[in-house]
């Protein structure tokens, strides 16, 4: 890692007023190797047990794939393929017994001990990727509207307020298609950089300049909080469920360099 920097992390959830939607959300430290980390965001949905067996059984997943990790060894973009395989498999079999069919949105990032890191995201749950506040990169949602925008048929701005925004081209559980796999690489995080994972819950509310800018100004602790405050005031008690989870490379305090 970066000498003179460390890495501060800190994730979320808020469970709203809609029982049909189960977000996850989990970030971990490998057991083994110092420095690497997996963050992985979930939003299940199908019934009032499907969405959540969905949800769970991608950390579930993650979990058990990251625990037998190697960053010296090991791919990371073909760990996180397997995640998305092997949750969507799992979560297809689960719909025997669900009340509805079972699906789930993934977005998830691992970082090595050496700064190299990659992620992965299905659905419309994002990852976004600042540099001292200014948004590098977000991940593009596997849905609707999206399709829209790539055709020119609606604006980016327009997305939020869209009557079928809610609607998904691609996600974990589906019968009638593989879920789309869309991975990233970063060769190597540098100080000042910070990853954002979150659910729809979080970022229908907020332009990317805003949480790049509340990131860079706070801890990811303090991030976290004041995000799941500010959506709860923007939502106006329409209580949609929250998930995010925030990886930052902060300086170190003067005389620990």
């Amino acid at each position: 890692m970066t000498r003179g920097f460390r890495l501060a992390a800190a994730s979320g959830l808020h469970q709203g007023d809609r029982p049909y939607q189960q977000d996850q959300v989990m970030m971990i430290g490998h057991p083994h190797f110092q420095g690497c980390l997996m963050g992985v965001v979930a939003d299940g949905m199908g019934g009032r047990s499907g969405g959540r067996k969905a949800s769970d059984q991608v950390l579930l997943t993650a979990k058990q794939l990251f625990a037998k990790y190697s960053p010296e060894t090991d791919s990371a973009p073909g760990l996180l393929k397997q995640l998305v395989e092997d949750s969507h498999m799992v979560i297809k079999l689960t719909a025997v017994s669900a009340e509805q069919e079972p699906h789930s949105t993934v977005a998830a990032f691992i970082m090595n001990p050496r700064g190299e890191c990659t992620w992965i995201h299905v659905g419309d749950s994002r990852l976004y990727h600042f540099q001292n506040g200014r948004l590098a990169k977000r991940t593009r949602d596997h849905s609707y509207v999206q399709a829209l925008v790539d055709r020119g048929e609606l604006s980016a701005e327009e997305i939020e307020d869209h009557p079928q925004a809610n609607i998904l081209l691609g996600c974990l559980g589906m019968s009638t298609a593989p879920p789309p796999i869309d991975t990233h690489s970063i060769p190597q995080l540098q100080p000042g950089d910070a990853l954002l994972a979150c659910s729809d819950g979080l970022w229908h509310y907020f332009t990317p300049e805003e949480m790049g800018a509340l990131i860079a100004e706070r801890t990811p602790r303090e991030s976290v909080e004041l995000l799941i405050e500010e959506a709860r005031m923007r939502a106006r008690g329409t209580g949609d469920n929250i998930s995010l989870a925030i990886l930052k490379l902060e300086p170190l305090p003067k005389g620990n360099g």
